[in-house]
């Protein structure tokens, strides 16, 4: 990092041997608290704040280039408010999203033995085409109640 630092009597500061151990020990200590996503960002942001160059913040945290380059940008535009949060991924919405409770309700009414037996009933009854594995899916979804 600063090979020039000074302690507060004038004597050359000790360095610290190996800075990512620590910042790896902070990152765990934070995620009893928050995700892991949200515990690297703001050890990142702190290391961002105190100077420290973007190679030895990806190798301290674990983030990618990209990641803390987008921090800088929000850092410098002022939009700190939305680092502090982290969303969930930004996928589509499933086929079967308003449909979930009566394709549940149809397979209690009936006696389907097979995901391609569903996937076909589903297709015939809401007009959905699903794949044999989304099919798996939804069905471990509505067996878990979720």
């Amino acid at each position: 990092m600063n090979e020039k630092c000074v302690s507060r009597r004038g004597r050359p500061a000790k360095l610290i041997s190996n800075p990512s151990l620590i910042t790896k020990a902070v990152i765990q200590f934070l995620q009893m608290f928050m995700s892991e996503t949200l515990a690297k960002r703001i050890v990142s942001l702190v290391l961002i704040a105190a100077g420290i160059p973007n190679a030895s913040i990806i190798e301290a945290t674990g983030l990618s280039d990209r990641s803390i380059w987008t921090l800088k940008k929000a850092i410098n535009s002022g939009n700190i408010d939305n680092l502090f949060t982290a969303g969930h991924g930004s996928g589509r919405i499933g086929k079967a999203k308003g449909f979930e409770s009566a394709i549940a309700e149809e397979l209690e009414k009936n006696n389907y033995h097979t995901r391609q037996q569903v996937a076909d009933m589903i297709f015939e009854k809401f007009g959905i085409k699903m794949s044999v594995s989304a099919v798996g899916k939804l069905l471990k979804k509505t067996a878990s109640g979720g």
